[in-house]
């Protein structure tokens, strides 16, 4: 046998690691899991030219030269009319609140003019907050609009003559230039919060564990509810010093506009770290070393990344990858901090995406303290 290498030493480690790797099921299922999850999600929940975009129509005289039009847009696919005899407060409301992409507003002498061939106008109000939403159904918005005018008139003018005939007006709310970093900048602030808070919350019991600190804490006469607390609340510190450094860095470095109310904005992100913390504690109930606490984390923060509208866009996705992106609290966290941040939302905007961060608070900690409990026994 050889001192330098053996055939026989070599298959012994391998043996050895394989039945490591067999009791670490958490490692396991990591290594299988999180290609799927890729796979997945890159494959069929993944869409950067979104299409079936909500809109809402205001006309007042829903003519027929208004119906071709709509019925035009419709058909590219970008267009998807949810509320088609809005009101115009009703539409702005739906607007602010992000429940529309697109506002389209005819004017109620659009037919007469159009007869008369007095240059008629279409008003189209899109809601920029994320460039890339808009950009694709903004593009086809003359060519549709004006062939779907020219066969309705009976007419087949050039386009030079369509472009006199036929005006329309754009209108990109809350971020005008389209700058991506208005959209990018205070998503970050959510981002960077779940990074980190989760993770190293995550590995607040099972660093006692390992260090064998565990049961000195355990022989203290506190309860779950206060261990829990003492756990999380120095994160919470934590959290609020990256609010300051983030939110201080959008201002001054990349000029993000902070229209709305900064008590509303603070409100949000108090309730949203404190899920991230609970979330972060209970994870750490659940894994029995560091290295799977990270692991965990991580497979959380994969799928939160890419389905809650961070880096593409939300209604791009298919019906099923939004319905899994509402699971996650960064998904209700974007909506809150760019509505606040770019539209100046107050609390009735942001009160869906508030309240499901406190739905989530509440069944986090309630499933943190009860599998504490287990571990105790």
């Amino acid at each position: 046998m050889s001192r330098f290498f053996s055939f026989r030493r070599l298959g012994a480690l391998l043996s050895k690691e394989t039945i490591q790797m067999r009791r670490d099921r958490v490692t396991f299922a990591m290594m299988l899991g999180i290609p799927l999850i890729q796979l997945m999600l890159f494959g069929f929940a993944i869409n950067t030219d979104p299409k079936e975009l909500p809109a809402a129509l205001v006309a007042p005289t829903q003519d027929r030269y208004t119906r071709a039009i709509v019925s035009a847009l419709e058909l590219t696919g970008y267009y998807r009319f949810v509320a088609p005899d809005a009101e115009a407060a009703e539409a702005e409301k739906m607007m602010a609140e992000g429940e529309v992409s697109f506002v389209v507003t005819v004017p109620s002498d659009f037919g007469r003019r159009v007869e008369l061939g007095d240059n008629p106008t279409i008003l189209i109000e899109a809601d920029a907050t994320d460039p890339s939403v808009a950009s694709g159904a903004i593009s086809t918005l003359g060519t549709v609009a004006a062939d779907a005018l020219a066969r309705e008139t009976g007419t087949r003018p050039s386009e030079e003559e369509q472009a006199k005939k036929l005006q329309i007006t754009v209108h990109k709310r809350y971020n005008p230039e389209g700058i991506t970093q208005y959209n990018i900048v205070p998503g970050l602030l959510g981002v960077i919060l779940q990074l980190t808070l989760v993770m190293m919350t995550a590995m607040a019991l099972t660093r006692e564990s390992e260090r064998g600190t565990m049961e000195n804490l355990l022989s203290m006469p506190a309860t779950p509810f206060e261990i829990m607390l003492g756990k999380i609340l120095p994160y919470l510190a934590v959290g609020a010093v990256q609010l300051v450094v983030i939110l201080g860095a959008a201002r001054a470095i990349f000029h993000v506009p902070f229209v709305g109310s900064l008590p509303l904005i603070l409100s949000g992100v108090l309730i949203f770290v404190l899920a991230l913390v609970i979330l972060g504690y209970l994870i750490s109930t659940v894994a029995r070393t560091q290295m799977q606490a990270m692991q965990m984390a991580f497979f959380f923060f994969l799928p939160s990344l890419m389905l809650s509208g961070f880096m593409f866009p939300f209604r791009g996705m298919p019906a099923w990858a939004q319905t899994l992106g509402e699971i996650f609290p960064l998904t209700h966290f974007l909506r809150l901090i760019r509505g606040v941040m770019l539209k100046g939302a107050d609390l009735g905007a942001v009160f869906g995406p508030m309240s499901a961060l406190v739905i989530f608070v509440l069944l986090l900690s309630g499933a943190a303290l009860l599998r504490f409990r287990r571990t105790l026994d």
